[in-house]
């Protein structure tokens, strides 16, 4: 489906509802969806027999268009109609690496850092992070933040749920990064928006670009000169200083630009 007709169907008044799956749950042109989202389809959505609905598995990007074909006690049975590929992901896979923040703005960073496209996010306790989370914290909250990006995944029809890692140091986080192919550090005391520019109009798609920010203290110079020697390059976000939750952002949302800007003259050409 392209945009016009997408923008058919809103006009239309009609709204396709989109569930994620695991991948066991699709049986060739038979899906089953159960948990949670059986109860929203019956019960909330009221949802009745043959009606479509749209199912991705949150890993291979498609988005398998389906009709309901049966309520069971517990699972909705669907029957296959369609399978849409439809490049909807970004042509690079973006890993955000954030600094753990005070109070709830993990939450926020989460769920904009996936509207805006990114591939997974890795929770990172830098030297400057205030919040400091034992094992049994960390599990608990790393589970919460997942619910968030399914649900922002969602929200935005991504075909594709970003995992969230597990909460790690600074020297465990720059090793997940070392085979990734551009990475990046926003710093205040880096050089100008000169190079900034080139380093993000140098992103090609089909890489992988790890984008690291830190906590509300920034990084100590010994974190930037560890990951310097890493091979991450330090860019700029202009003359204001960004709060933590609106770095990424900033950053996610100039390569989401780039990218697509890119893919879209790549699909011209």
């Amino acid at each position: 489906m392209g945009q016009r007709d997408r923008t058919e169907e809103l006009r239309r008044g009609r709204k396709m509802y989109q569930f994620f799956v695991d991948a066991s749950q699709i049986q060739g042109k038979r899906i089953v969806i159960t948990g949670n989202d059986y109860n929203h389809i019956k019960n909330v959505l009221r949802m009745k027999i043959g009606e479509e609905l749209a199912v991705s598995n949150g890993t291979d990007g498609k988005e398998y268009r389906c009709g309901i074909e049966e309520f069971g006690e517990n699972e909705v049975i669907c029957s296959l109609r369609f399978i849409k590929e439809d490049g909807l992901e970004l042509p690079a896979r973006v890993t955000l690496f954030q600094g753990l923040p005070k109070a709830d703005k993990m939450e926020l960073i989460v769920q904009k850092m996936v509207e805006l496209g990114v591939y997974s996010i890795v929770p990172v306790a830098t030297k400057r992070a205030v919040v400091k989370l034992d094992d049994k914290k960390a599990k608990a909250k790393v589970a919460r933040w997942q619910t968030i990006a399914e649900a922002a995944a969602k929200q935005s029809k991504r075909r594709i749920v970003p995992r969230i890692g597990e909460v790690c140091t600074m020297k465990e986080a720059l090793a997940q990064a070392a085979s990734m192919d551009v990475k990046l550090i926003p710093y205040e005391l880096s050089e100008g928006m000169k190079k900034t520019r080139e380093l993000i109009e140098g992103v090609k798609p089909g890489q992988e670009i790890a984008v690291f920010i830190g906590p509300e203290g920034g990084f100590e110079e010994a974190e930037i000169a560890l990951a310097e020697d890493a091979g991450f390059q330090a860019i700029t976000l202009g003359k204001r200083i960004l709060r933590t939750e609106t770095a990424g952002m900033t950053v996610m949302a100039w390569l989401m630009y780039h990218l697509e800007q890119a893919d879209a003259v790549s699909d011209a050409e």
